[in-house]
């Protein structure tokens, strides 16, 4: 049977608590798949998720299917909540690595910074954009579409051995046009 996730995400929206579990059912394992990606760590993996559908559960009626698939809407909650944890746990080492320089205040330049994540997305996208067409897609599936490898695959309708040689010479050519060394 095929799930409408729009209409369960609808329908949770009323406090539908039958759809919603039909939701989670139906798109768990892609949310938890994109984070744990993301994240690495299973056990924090499975926190982020948590906090993705607690999220979804709270603001469903801020979900419109004019603007959007629930599954992708989902997919951005999901990315920007693993993203956050990412970025709080390296802030953390950052604190520990800096103890006893606390207290000092440093002024931060929010254009500038604005500026250099504007410039570095930029560049990550005119580096997508310099691999060939069947990496491109295979990438974009697995870190924007939040799709397994099997996934990809299956929806592709290319061997599973394909589908990783392409992700990896596509990495590793990302890796050696971005200057990334590790």
């Amino acid at each position: 049977m095929e799930i409408d996730v729009e209409q369960c995400l609808v329908r949770a929206a009323d406090g539908d608590e039958r759809a919603f579990a039909d939701l989670y059912d139906a798109t768990a394992p892609r949310v938890f798949g994109l984070v744990l990606r993301i994240l690495v760590d299973r056990s924090q993996a499975e926190e982020v998720a948590q906090e993705v559908y607690l999220e979804a559960w709270r603001s469903a009626r801020r979900f419109d299917p004019a603007r959007g698939a629930a599954i992708s809407w989902l997919l951005q909650i999901a990315h920007a909540r693993a993203v956050d944890r990412v970025r709080s746990s390296q802030a953390q080492r950052d604190r520990d690595a800096r103890i006893g320089v606390r207290d000092v205040a440093v002024p931060v330049d929010e254009v500038a910074e604005h500026a250099e994540v504007a410039l570095e997305s930029a560049r990550a996208r005119q580096a997508l954009a310099e691999l060939s067409d069947v990496q491109r897609q295979a990438i974009e599936l697995a870190y924007f579409g939040g799709l397994t490898q099997t996934e990809i695959a299956e929806r592709l309708e290319t061997p599973l051995g394909t589908v990783k040689t392409r992700m990896r010479d596509g990495m590793h050519r990302l890796r050696e046009i971005l200057g990334v060394t590790t």
